[in-house]
């Protein structure tokens, strides 16, 4: 009966803690398909946090330490990126939030409250609308969501990288993964010099860089349609937790809003001025303002 606790901490043991400080342990857990890496820090209600493209869970270590006092934080890295192993099928959304619930599950906890950004923001809403019993509170940050009110907006829009995958897409970027990744932090940014750091740009590029993580980030994307497909039919029942959308001026934040209407009962909208897609880089004051006002004060957060 408590083999499955011994396992985790086991395996824990076995790798070296993420870069979030002192008070935060990795864990590496076993779930179908492949292991997650869980940071996990602090004392109080659940928090789960899920990266975006182009970045890992370290993304959120400012967040992670500020929240630590208050919410025990759990960071896990999605599969087939950062630390997390790569599984032979099922790289979508739908998927990853079920082998991310199962990791939740065996780390010992069942009710959370969850934050997601980018790519990370889908698979959290995936998460939510499957386990609404299981989610306290959703906060989805700069993005968009596939299959929702006008979604092909977005996905139809002159953005190439949609629809930059396989083969040949992994063959041109191979040694050149910074190159590729500079689009996204520049080009996404309010402005490229408040994007993410040159510390950061370096380990994002060397952790894509290894064997298999190109193609794993890639199959995120190849999986658009399948998850509009998942999403039109999850979104049929609206989210019945708090649901807060975070976005830039210059992003996404106007057009998730507009999404986050459609599939929550209980919506807030928070824009922050003069930033764009990199939220927790390009305006981490304000950002990690709205999210802690969103986690503390769910039905009250500020819109």
């Amino acid at each position: 009966m408590h083999r499955l606790p011994i396992l985790v901490a086991f395996l824990a043991s076995a790798v070296s803690a993420a870069d979030y400080g002192p008070g935060f342990t990795q864990r590496m857990v076993p779930v179908e398909g492949c292991t997650l890496s869980a940071t996990v820090g602090g004392q109080g209600p659940t928090v789960l946090l899920l990266h975006g493209y182009a970045e890992t869970a370290q993304m959120w270590k400012p967040l992670a330490i500020k929240l630590a006092p208050k919410f025990r934080v759990v960071a896990i890295d999605l599969p087939g990126i950062g630390d997390s192993s790569i599984p032979a099928t099922g790289i979508d959304m739908k998927t990853s939030a079920q082998r991310i619930h199962e990791a939740v599950r065996k780390l010992g906890y069942e009710r959370v409250r969850v934050v997601g950004h980018d790519i990370g923001l889908m698979v959290a809403y995936a998460y939510a609308a499957m386990y609404p019993n299981e989610v306290d509170q959703l906060t989805l940050m700069d993005a968009f969501l596939p299959g929702i009110g006008a979604w092909r907006d977005v996905y139809d829009a002159p953005v190439w990288h949609f629809r930059f995958y396989g083969h040949t897409p992994e063959q041109l970027v191979k040694g050149r993964e910074r190159t590729y990744f500079e689009h996204f932090w520049n080009d996404f940014a309010a402005d490229p010099k408040r994007s993410i750091p040159e510390e950061d740009r370096r380990a994002y590029a060397k952790a894509y860089a290894q064997p298999g993580r190109m193609a794993a980030g890639f199959a995120y994307f190849k999986s658009f349609l399948k998850t509009a497909a998942d999403f039109a039919e999850l979104g049929k029942t609206r989210l019945p937790m708090p649901v807060a959308s975070i976005g830039g001026e210059k992003a996404n934040g106007a057009a998730l809003g507009e999404q986050v209407k459609l599939v929550s009962a209980n919506p807030t909208v928070v824009v922050i001025p003069n930033s764009g897609h990199w939220l927790m880089e390009e305006a981490p004051d304000e950002t990690m303002a709205a999210v802690t006002q969103a986690l503390e004060h769910p039905a009250t957060a500020q819109k």
